[in-house]
């Protein structure tokens, strides 16, 4: 057999393996990318289900819960788009489109009756973390322009009043709580810190918010000040006492 044919071959069969390996590398980093993003989006939708479930403890407008859904169906599509033939993720898809239509058409929230006191300090920082990561959500939400800007800034400044209604309801609790533990003090520099909160806010809520702490903060510091009042006039009393004993006292006998 010619030796040049030889070489050619073993050439071709070289490129051949050659092709074949790096056919094969691309289709396994393809495949590793397609999952290190099915996972991705995985964990977008689980974090997503995650503050939809915060429900029970804040109230949501309508226009949030269909953002969370909205940002569900996203990732879902996103999902089908990697993977086209998977028949499950297309049922997701349309079950989530119609869950959406159900929200756009029935949900209604009462945000009078929903919202629900901390009961503890425990429970309280949980409700505020859950409204942190709701506006950071909404943020992105609008950076990606799936959220109108006026929407938006309603949306946020919803949120920020629930934040600080969770701040100040905790602070009224605990306040009353230092009251009935004798720790007036306490109470006061609670309330004051409240206040101080809401000294730049102009809402409905906090306005009355002020108002309700500021008349509390005055009732003790009356109360405090009646104390001391009355205390300064035993001391008077008995300083006179005191004396009239000295002047009038019982003479000793010689």
């Amino acid at each position: 057999m010619n030796i040049g044919l030889i070489i050619a071959l073993v050439a071709l069969l070289l490129v051949l393996v050659l092709g074949y390996n790096i056919m094969l590398q691309y289709k396994l980093k393809a495949e590793a990318t397609r999952r290190q993003e099915s996972a991705r989006y995985v964990a977008l939708i689980d974090a997503t289900e995650e503050l939809i479930g915060g429900a029970s403890y804040l109230p949501y407008s309508k226009e949030l819960m269909i953002c969370l859904h909205n940002r569900i169906l996203d990732a879902l599509k996103n999902m089908h788009d990697l993977d086209p033939k998977n028949k499950h993720l297309a049922q997701r898809v349309e079950s989530a489109q119609a869950q959406i239509q159900q929200l756009n058409e029935n949900y209604e929230g009462n945000e009078a009756t929903a919202f629900k006191v901390p009961t503890s300090d425990k429970q309280a920082i949980v409700m505020l973390k859950l409204v942190k990561r709701l506006r950071d959500t909404i943020r992105t939400e609008h950076n990606k322009g799936r959220i109108e800007t006026q929407a938006y800034m309603v949306e946020n400044g919803r949120l920020e009043t629930i934040q600080i209604r969770i701040n100040i309801e905790n602070v009224v609790k605990r306040a009353h709580e230092s009251i009935a533990k004798g720790q007036p003090g306490t109470a006061m520099q609670l309330l004051k810190k409240g206040i101080d909160a809401l000294s730049s806010k102009n809402d409905n809520y906090s306005i009355q918010a002020k108002e309700k702490l500021t008349e509390i903060l005055e009732q003790l510091q009356n109360s405090r000040q009646a104390k001391a009042d009355e205390q300064q006039q035993q001391q008077a009393s008995r300083e006179r006492d005191n004396d009239m004993d000295a002047l009038f006292g019982e003479k000793k006998k010689w």
